[in-house]
């Protein structure tokens, strides 16, 4: 059950940080939004564990998950920007 939770948590912040984020968000879909919001929740975590927010038994929240998915996706976008990876949206040139 427990990873049922972490896949639903990791959508609704992934999908939060999708409509808060500029740009064009992509690439899109159910599982990178999974991904990012997840993604969001372990930087979101090991910053808080950081700078001492969280004991190192403790994870990030909701909340949390959903700042560290806007920061994924910013990160994203400025590599893309900065042509570091290539933009999955753009299609083959």
């Amino acid at each position: 059950m427990g990873i049922i939770w972490i896949i639903i948590i990791g959508f609704v912040a992934g999908l939060i940080a999708r409509w808060l984020s500029p740009g064009p968000n992509s690439p899109s879909g159910f599982l990178l939004t999974v991904v990012l919001g997840i993604a969001g929740a372990f930087l979101a975590t090991w910053i808080g564990q950081a700078i001492g927010w969280y004991r190192p038994d403790q994870g990030a929240g909701f909340i949390g998950a959903t700042i560290g998915a806007v920061l994924v996706l910013f990160i994203w976008n400025r590599l893309v920007a900065a042509r570091v990876i290539p933009d999955p949206g753009a299609g083959p040139r």
